[in-house]
């Protein structure tokens, strides 16, 4: 096999292995909202980083690989992990009343918040090319919500603020990136967020009321630690600008789960502002490709939410 034949097949393959974890993603947030009516929405999110945690320990644990917990941010991982738990718990919360595809739609502006926060931490600005696509961007999400019009449920703000921890989240990650691996980024992040979750349980827990059930809680850990483990291979494989456009087949996935589990019919409304939105944030990542910068696909790359 020739050097090219064997580059195109690597990305070939992280392509693959993208469109694959965002599958997972969109089956992770299904059972959420599945599990919702059964019990709180804090105790799914403690069970999605907890039984991560104890999974990822048996793959990878600071007895067998002692330089796991050696970071030189700890601080900064500290606080990429909580801003990650409190995403996932508000996106699990909004996914009580909002459909998949509505909450998927406003989770995908999370590049445009990469874009403007990465400014004044880490110096990169961007010009004004970028911030008209991030306003069109934003306007795809006025689209959705349709605020003030009778539009979709006050619970799109919740999904918004989750969506804003995560841009956030995505910005430190890269600075953390730089000195730390991405297992103990990954192990930080498991332990943090079911540290946190924890002392919530008494107030909130819910003995499930079936195996499947159980089943399902447990799993959800198993769906994100599988996400994010194809989200790095894939990474390790291809290029993040080669990847970060995959991302988007994710509402693909959303809709057919939406419809098949929940009986959910994307209006028109949501499928307008989540195309406008999808358009933008292609832009901004061909501009930042033409830019020779990473900022937004490697935020990308990382994959909302989850």
């Amino acid at each position: 096999m020739t050097d090219l034949a064997q580059h195109r097949r690597q990305r070939l393959t992280g392509i693959a292995l993208m469109c694959g974890a965002v599958a997972l993603f969109a089956c992770l947030d299904a059972t959420a909202k599945y599990l919702n009516p059964h019990m709180s929405s804090l105790q799914i999110a403690w069970a999605r980083y907890t039984s991560a945690f104890v999974l990822t320990l048996i793959v990878s644990n600071p007895l067998t690989h002692p330089a796991l917990l050696r970071s030189r941010r700890l601080k900064l991982q500290i606080t990429r992990s909580l801003l990650l738990v409190a995403s996932t718990a508000l996106n699990f919360i909004a996914l009580r009343w909002l459909q998949l595809d509505e909450a998927l739609s406003i989770i995908f502006i999370f590049p445009f918040i990469v874009a403007i926060v990465s400014g004044p931490m880490l110096g990169e600005w961007i010009g004004w090319r970028r911030w008209s696509a991030i306003c069109v961007g934003f306007g795809g999400v006025l689209l959705i919500t349709r605020p003030g019009f009778g539009g979709m449920h006050p619970a799109a703000l919740i999904t918004l603020v989750g969506t804003i921890c995560y841009g956030f989240y995505a910005v430190i990650t890269r600075i953390v990136s730089r000195v730390d691996s991405n297992q103990t980024s990954l192990f930080y992040a498991n332990f943090i967020g079911a540290l946190v979750m924890l002392p919530v349980i008494p107030f909130v827990w819910t003995t499930p009321d079936s195996w499947p059930i159980a089943l399902m809680l447990l799993g959800t850990g198993v769906l994100g630690s599988a996400g994010h483990f194809l989200l790095i291979s894939g990474h390790r494989l291809a290029p993040a600008a080669v990847l970060s456009p995959f991302v988007y087949t994710q509402l693909i996935w959303v809709v057919i789960l939406g419809y098949w589990v929940f009986d959910h019919v994307p209006n028109r409304w949501t499928m307008a502002g989540a195309a406008i939105v999808i358009c933008s944030g292609l832009y901004l990542l061909y501009r930042e490709r033409k830019l020779g910068k990473t900022t937004t696909s490697e935020a990308v790359v990382e994959g909302p939410l989850e």
